[in-house]
């Protein structure tokens, strides 16, 4: 039997837990934001990470130890959490950290969530699921507020938006590894499997910051940026993490993508009222595509869950 089948089940609804899931995942996700800009501001990226990936993969593991869980995977699971954390890991940490560190941390967040853009089309070919008009539709109103965003950034000559193209390529990975988290078919629970998933992408990124960060001063850290750190640890990288690949396991993985197009909203208004950070026209009609295209896929009439498939 298929993770989505056992989790979400054949009812005719999607479950209530998973849009409780979604509204909290909106709320911490969306204020992780400025609160990361300014922790990446006097901790380097590959040390930022490396705290992150370490404290949340530890964090995860001993919540599912406190609540029973096995922590050790299967044989067959270990090739599947080794891929998708190279995807949701170690590609989209990377990738956002130094988009956000180079770029304003409300116009990185709509960059990177225009993620279920690219997880609704990989989930056709790869899971099979249906693309409906309100789900094409979505995803053009999605891929306009993309366009609206940094459309004028790409075409200015002599100008290299990186840090735009870094959150695009932090929206790709996490894409795949969403997709590819919902391939498999998983007897471990969320926690573990989450856990597993930082843990193992902490290696290589910790083997770079050795490589990378030498000259980092845990002392010249402000207790500004040490709170930031502690925000972003407790709520994006254990609470968030976790609810989110739960979404993943309860709903359609098109459907679940689609779900966090609000955080930018929160993204946006907080880093604006944290840090000061514009929010003008293109801003605010980027985030108007954003939320039409929520508002389409997800209240629309296609929102039950495929059937079982075994």
């Amino acid at each position: 039997m298929s993770s989505q089948a056992s989790d979400a089940g054949g009812g005719q609804s999607l479950p209530a837990a998973g849009f409780l899931l979604l509204a909290g995942i909106t709320l911490f996700w969306g204020l992780n934001w400025p609160f990361m800009k300014i922790t990446l501001g006097e901790i380097p990226v590959w040390t930022f990470r490396t705290i992150c990936l370490w404290v949340g993969g530890a964090g995860l593991l001993l919540l599912a130890r406190l609540g029973g869980q096995r922590l050790s995977l299967g044989r067959e699971e270990l090739g599947p959490v080794a891929l998708c954390a190279l995807f949701n890991i170690i590609g989209w940490h990377l990738f956002s950290g130094y988009g956000v560190s180079l770029m304003e941390a409300g116009r990185a967040s709509i960059i990177a969530f225009t993620m279920p853009v690219w997880a609704s089309a990989l989930a056709v070919p790869v899971l099979g699921e249906a693309f409906s008009r309100r789900k094409a539709l979505g995803l053009v109103l999605g891929m306009a507020g993309l366009a609206l965003l940094i459309g004028p950034d790409l075409l200015a000559l002599g100008r290299a938006p990186l840090g735009a193209l870094c959150m695009l390529g932090a929206a790709l990975t996490w894409a795949t590894g969403t997709v590819a988290f919902k391939r498999f078919d998983w007897r471990s629970g969320t926690s573990v499997l989450v856990g597993w998933q930082l843990l193992l992408g902490a290696v290589p990124i910790t083997i770079g910051m050795l490589l990378m960060d030498e000259a980092f001063d845990p002392a010249a850290v402000t207790p500004l940026a040490w709170g930031s750190l502690i925000y972003i640890l407790a709520l994006p990288m254990i609470f968030c993490q976790w609810a989110y690949f739960r979404t993943v396991r309860l709903f359609p993985a098109s459907l679940a993508a689609i779900g966090t197009l609000a955080i930018p909203i929160v993204g946006v208004l907080s880093s604006a009222l944290v840090l000061g950070e514009p929010a003008g026209l293109r801003e605010l009609l980027s985030l108007l595509c954003v939320c039409a295209a929520l508002a389409v896929v997800l209240l629309g009439s296609d929102r039950r869950p495929p059937e079982p498939t075994g």
